[in-house]
């Protein structure tokens, strides 16, 4: 049975989307020209802290997408391989991750940063920084899945070698990983929400690095979005008014986490409203009019590159898989 906290903070949600709807959006699309297709599709993510993605679903349908699919994704990093193989249009991953990825210049361009902060890295108690974790074993579900890349780029920063300093454990899934260390035979997780509220809860092991407070990562996209560059050639319109969805929603989350939290718990997307309502006041949604993502991408490249993780210059991947008009100009239209 639905809470009474939760209908009430669906119905601020409710409010929250239409005075966004009233004051703005619609005077904005309707000055355009339609988008070029009716349909886009995004994934459909085991993991709270894309609420925007999910936020955006009606804000797309006012920017002229009839048809609004979310598809089914069974691990968060299938993002990347989605939008390469034409089965969604756009999504959020992490800078790192899709670093790693467009060293092998897949069909995918980043577009704009989304938020700060979703990852937290737990170690034991006597555990207290990065270098500590030298030959000790960190539990991850996969080699080159996010936690792996994200802590490969943390290990390069403070001067180890992710592939000869540390015991990386394979488990096979994040459930198994995060159990792996809840159990204690593994060092650290780096975790991923609703992880490290439910870590929290249980009084389990210590924070070492929280991106969203602690230098450097503090300063630098967790998440970015990014998209099928078919999507993006084809659909210029469809894609500058997908990306303004997605940014509004972002400002939804940051101005109202709350209600937010409400809609995630009323639509199937996260059960705990408690949870749900920690990430979505943890995490930094109005980072997008801050931040450089240009700058994101260039501080995790460097520091694979300086590993050997990935081949290809900084400056290549930035140039081959990024693109920030769309974002320039709507900075400019949001007067951000």
């Amino acid at each position: 049975m639905r809470s009474n906290a939760s209908r009430r903070d669906f119905l601020k949600y409710g409010s929250a989307l239409g005075a966004a709807t009233m004051f703005g959006m619609p005077r904005i699309a309707v000055a355009e020209s339609a988008p070029e297709t009716s349909r886009i599709r995004l994934a459909r993510l085991p993991a709270v802290c894309v609420a925007p993605q999910y936020v955006a679903e009606e804000l797309l349908r006012i920017e002229g997408f009839s048809e609004v699919e979310y598809v089914e994704a069974l691990h968060t990093s299938d993002t990347v391989a989605a939008l390469a193989e034409d089965r969604i249009d756009i999504g959020v991953k992490t800078a790192p991750f899709l670093v790693n990825k467009l060293d092998s210049a897949p069909p995918v361009v980043v577009l704009a940063g989304m938020h700060l902060g979703c990852y937290e890295l737990f170690a034991r108690e006597d555990i207290s920084a990065i270098r500590d974790l030298k030959h000790k074993t960190i539990a991850i579900s996969g080699f080159e899945s996010s936690e792996h890349i994200f802590l490969a780029s943390m290990v390069a920063y403070v001067g180890m070698d992710p592939r000869k300093d540390v015991d990386w454990a394979v488990t096979g899934s994040t459930k198994e990983a995060m159990n792996k260390f809840i159990e204690g035979r593994a060092d650290a997780f780096l975790a991923f929400p609703p992880e490290p509220q439910e870590l929290r809860a249980r009084n389990i092991g210590r924070v070492v690095v929280n991106t969203a407070l602690d230098r450097p990562w503090s300063n630098y996209y967790c998440c970015m979005i990014a998209a099928s560059k078919a999507f993006v050639d084809r659909y210029p319109a469809a894609a500058h008014r997908a990306l303004r969805a997605l940014l509004k929603a972002a400002d939804l989350c940051a101005s109202d986490p709350d209600a937010t939290a409400g809609f995630l718990v009323e639509k199937g997307y996260e059960p705990r409203i408690d949870i749900a309502k920690e990430v979505l006041n943890d995490i930094n949604y109005a980072a997008w009019r801050q931040y450089s993502p240009e700058d994101a991408m260039r501080f995790h490249a460097l520091r694979l590159h300086e590993v050997g993780m990935i081949d290809t210059p900084p400056n290549q991947i930035i140039a081959n898989g990024t693109d920030w008009r769309i974002l320039n100009e709507l900075k400019r239209e949001l007067k951000a």
